[in-house]
C-alpha cells in the first residue's frame, strides 16, 4: 500500500491562502489524518475545477499525495452539500475553524472531534441556536486535547460538587469551592448547579448557558496563553456597528 497517497478522505476546508500566482495552500481537517496542509495547484485559475469545490463548511472528499509537511492535492469533490452558513452562523463557523487551527496540532487525528465538528457545522447550517452548539464543541475540543473538564468533583477537597455552592475554576486544579465572590478574586464564580449541568451538556437554563461561556473562555484563553482570537474580535466589532 502506498502510504504517500490518500484517496476519498472525508474532510473540511478550514482556511486557504494564495500560493504563488495561481495556487492555494489549503488547511484541511480530515477525519482519519487530522489537520493537514495541501497545495492546490492552479486552484485560482478561472477555469479550475477546484474553484467551486474548495468551500469552507461543506463536506468534502479529498485525495492527495506526498509525505512532507505540505502535500499535493490531487482531487476534491463535494461529499453531500448542506446550506451555506450566513450571518451569525458564519461567524460562529469561522470561530470553530480558528479554534482548530490554533489548538489542534497537524497530523494528529481525532475522529470523535471531527464528527463533533461536522455535527456542529450542520446544526449551524440548519439555524440551530449557536451558543449551545459552540459550548458543546469547545468542551469536546478541550477533552480531545487532554484537558477534560473536571466538573463533578471539588479540585481541592475531592468531594462532590454541591449544587448550592459557589466555585472558582482553576485550569490546573478544577473547580474549587469559595465562600463568596470577592472583587479581588481572579476569574468569575460559578454555581455548582451550573457546573453539573455543563458536565451533562445541559444548556437549557440561561444562567448555565451564560456561565458556560465564561468557563470556556477562561479555559481556551489559558490554552492559547491569552493570545487573542481574530474571530472573536471581528464578532465584537460587528456587534458595535
Amino acid at each position: 500500500m502506498d502510504r504517500s497517497r490518500i484517496d476519498d478522505a472525508p474532510a473540511y476546508m478550514l482556511h486557504a491562502h494564495p500560493y504563488r500566482e495561481t495556487s492555494l495552500i489549503v488547511e484541511a481537517y480530515t477525519r482519519a489524518q487530522g489537520r493537514i496542509a495541501l497545495v492546490a495547484k492552479g486552484a485560482r485559475r478561472p477555469r479550475s475545477a477546484l474553484r467551486g469545490v474548495l468551500l469552507a463548511f461543506q463536506p468534502l472528499s479529498l485525495g492527495w499525495s506526498g509525505r512532507g509537511e505540505v502535500r499535493t492535492l490531487q482531487r476534491a469533490e463535494w461529499a453531500g452539500g448542506q446550506p451555506m452558513l450566513k450571518g451569525d452562523a458564519l461567524l460562529c463557523g469561522f470561530y470553530l475553524n480558528e479554534l482548530l487551527l490554533r489548538l489542534l496540532p497537524r497530523d494528529d487525528p481525532h475522529e470523535a472531534l471531527y464528527d463533533e465538528y461536522a455535527a456542529a457545522v450542520a446544526q449551524l447550517a440548519r439555524g440551530a441556536p449557536s451558543a449551545p452548539v459552540l459550548r458543546a464543541f469547545e468542551k469536546r475540543l478541550l477533552k480531545e486535547l487532554g484537558y477534560a473538564l473536571a466538573l463533578d468533583r471539588d479540585g481541592a477537597s475531592g468531594g462532590a460538587i454541591a449544587p448550592e455552592a459557589l466555585y472558582r475554576y482553576e485550569p490546573e486544579r478544577g473547580a474549587v469551592r469559595i465562600a463568596a465572590p470577592s472583587p479581588t478574586d481572579d476569574g468569575p464564580a460559578f454555581s455548582g448547579r451550573a457546573l453539573l449541568e455543563i458536565a451533562n451538556d445541559d444548556f437549557r437554563d440561561p444562567q448555565t448557558l451564560a456561565q458556560s461561556k465564561q468557563l470556556m473562555r477562561l479555559l481556551i484563553n489559558h490554552r492559547l496563553d491569552r493570545q487573542p482570537l481574530h474571530s472573536r474580535r471581528v464578532f465584537r466589532d460587528l456587534q458595535q456597528l
